[in-house]
């Protein structure tokens, strides 16, 4: 276990993208079996958002002067939509319909929160102090469009 943010952070040198990729997979495979039409949208909506919108935040990180690798950061964004799988993976047992609305809503709300706790934790700390809402901003807004498109794919 790392002992420091310092220690935490030197963790992220050995980066992958295979992790990322297979979390990211999943998430359109389960949004894929979960919609009623327009399967192949949904499947391909949420590959591009999950990549364009992680290249989009490394990117915005990189201009304020962060000091952060390309796929380093790719790397977090991509791991930390764990808990939004999570949730719509339980979310595909849910019945549909009444208050059943609610426990989804709710399940996708706390996988949001902790996927956002979890980067912008890591994400703050790559760039200098006075541009930390510049830099977290955009990764909350990616997580939100993530959680959203769960939440309009479980309504259906």
């Amino acid at each position: 276990m790392p002992r420091s943010r310092a220690e935490a952070g030197a963790g992220l040198k050995q980066w992958d993208l295979w992790g990322p990729l297979f979390l990211c997979l999943t998430l359109s495979i389960i949004l894929f079996f979960q919609a009623s039409d327009q399967k192949t949208l949904v499947f391909s909506l949420i590959y591009v958002i999950v990549w364009f919108g992680s290249c989009v935040v490394t990117v915005n990180a990189l201009l304020l002067g962060g000091k952060i690798s390309f796929f380093q950061s790719v790397c977090v964004l991509g791991y930390c939509i764990f808990p939004l799988v999570i949730a719509a993976l339980v979310c595909l047992f849910i019945p549909s319909g009444g208050m059943w609305h609610l426990l989804k809503l709710g399940l996708v709300t706390a996988g949001f929160i902790w996927a956002t706790g979890a980067s912008v934790g890591f994400m703050s700390e790559m760039v200098p102090e006075d541009r930390k809402a510049l830099a977290v901003y955009p990764v909350w807004l990616f997580y939100v469009t993530i959680a959203w498109v769960i939440l309009l794919n479980q309504l259906n």
